[in-house]
């Protein structure tokens, strides 16, 4: 090969992935300063793009690509696989970029972030009925009108051995598989992110579902205590104690907790009697959440001291509002775990209802009851969807090209390290990141047919963490007549995002 021939090969390797041919951009005069580009590094590929939101075109950039996490010898140890979407850019008299910019992550834990990125915040959604089932197969993509990308700028984060990213050779996923291993990795991929791109001085938000919001509370601790302040939380089926989830013999705490779903649950399917089904849900539920904290707590705490009489009342009022039968409560001693409702509900209709959301139903082929002898039916009736739909969206749309199988949901061996024979509970991080930071606001949504996570269960832990009378004007609410993914269901969705583009207005600081 000529000498000329090896340079231009050599330059030809370092052009940056551009699958999207834009129009011959007229470089202009202007007296305000130029947007910083993103760092062109590595495996990246940026396009370009257009959405329509709330009726008014935003134009941005897709990056998606990896930041390696590295350890304090400069050797590398994890690549982290990311997709941020940038908005125009909000340029202050210094060029420096004020846009807003939120850093969303699912659960699992061992989930990607697809979740959150391809049925809800991020501008692209996999086609979805008014219920939540994918439409398909064969799957597709529609534009979201309802996306926050004209709010603020989105990077959603694959934690290590989900979606594309992996550890490095000599490094174990065991090193980011604990509660403090995944929080420090996270962490860190914000700080590298923030750097690479200058957004230092950005107004800074996360968001998480499910375990995912475990990770936003340990990680807003984490980030504060490299003094990154964040101005804003959105906790999506929030579970930040595991107590108030864990049907272990002894803890009688989540038996509270569930009534009110499955009083919303059967009130849904038309199970309960015919004047509570008349009822609307939100008045019936404060009714449910009362009774269960004043009567039916209280009884179970006396365990094996209750009396006949009483213990039969109970399960005569608990059958009132849960469509259960009282003598398949009676027979479980007044305690329903949360597989038991699922399967016994809609019993008598060969029927079982889903953890993620009560209100999809699938066949129960165990026929008695017990086990549905299937997986979640509110789990694989959008599994499907979101799988093909997102490799061909990365790999197409993206231009981001690699043989790596995208892990959408996959098993980890999870060590709990920071629990000593107790549960994890980080709602402590989150009070601690709420006093050392008094700008900090918290808006969580929680779904009324979540079997997952309660909405009840969520209540209760911030009820009981974040109490001082400053921080508590500073977490809200948001309750939608949806399961663990509130955004499947289309009008919940619509809801969330109204409640969220006036946090981000709550949050912003003041001019």
């Amino acid at each position: 090969m000529t000498r000329y021939g090896l340079l231009l090969s050599l330059l030809l390797c370092l052009i940056v992935v551009r699958p999207m041919v834009a129009q011959e951009e007229v470089a202009k005069e202007s007296d305000a300063p130029e947007a910083p580009e993103p760092a062109a590094q590595g495996d990246w590929s940026v396009t370009e793009h257009e959405v329509e939101i709330a009726g008014k075109a935003v134009k941005y950039t897709a990056t998606a690509g990896t930041i390696q996490l590295k350890d304090n010898n400069d050797k590398p140890k994890a690549s982290i696989f990311f997709i941020a979407y940038t908005g125009e850019p909000d340029l202050d008299e210094d060029g420096k970029n004020r846009r807003p910019v939120m850093f969303c992550f699912n659960g699992g834990p061992g989930s990607s972030s697809v979740w959150l990125h391809m049925g809800c915040f991020g501008p692209r959604r996999v086609h979805l009925d008014e219920v939540g089932h994918a439409v398909g197969p064969p799957y597709s993509l529609k534009d979201n009108g309802l996306s926050l990308l004209d709010t603020t700028d989105l990077v959603f984060i694959d934690p290590v051995a989900t979606g594309f990213s992996r550890t490095e050779e000599g490094t174990s996923n065991s090193e980011y598989h604990s509660v403090s291993g995944d929080i420090n990795s996270v962490a860190e991929f914000i700080r590298l992110w923030v750097t690479k791109n200058d957004r230092w001085l950005s107004p800074k938000y996360l968001a998480g579902e499910s375990y995912g919001t475990t990770r936003a509370a340990g990680v807003a601790n984490r980030l504060q205590s490299r003094s990154i302040d964040l101005n804003g939380i959105v906790l999506v089926s929030a579970v930040l104690s595991f107590q108030t989830l864990r049907f272990d013999e002894g803890n009688d705490l989540p038996y509270q907790l569930y009534v009110p779903t499955y009083t919303a649950l059967a009130h849904y399917h038309g199970k309960l009697g015919v004047d509570l089904n008349k009822r609307r849900l939100p008045g019936l539920l404060d009714e449910v959440e009362e009774w269960s904290r004043e009567v039916y707590g209280p009884a179970l705490m006396k365990g094996a001291a209750i009396g006949e009489d009483q213990k039969q009342e109970i399960a005569e009022e608990l059958a009132e509002y849960t469509g259960l039968p009282a003598d398949l409560i009676l027979k479980s001693d007044l305690r329903i775990p949360q597989w038991r409702f699922s399967n016994s509900l809609l019993a008598g209709q060969q029927k079982t209802v889903g953890r993620f959301d009560g209100r999809i139903t699938g066949p129960d082929l165990d026929k008695v009851g017990e086990r549905s002898g299937t997986s979640d039916p509110s789990y694989y009736r959008v599994a499907g969807g979101f799988t093909a739909t997102f490799n061909d969206y990365v790999r197409g749309e993206l231009g981001y090209e690699t043989e790596k199988n995208y892990g959408i949901l996959v098993g980890v061996n999870w060590n709990y390290d920071r629990v000593r024979a107790s549960y994890l509970n980080v709602a402590g991080d989150l009070r601690r990141a709420m006093a050392e930071n008094p700008k900090l606001r918290v808006y969580v949504a929680a779904g009324y047919y979540d079997l997952a996570t309660p909405y009840h269960a969520a209540e209760y832990t911030i009820d009981h963490s974040i109490t001082h009378p400053d921080a508590r004007k500073r977490v809200s609410f948001g309750y939608f007549e949806s399961g663990h993914m509130v955004f499947t269901h289309k009008e919940s969705l619509k809801k969330l995002r109204g409640d969220l583009v006036e946090f981000f207005a709550e949050s912003a600081p003041a001019e």
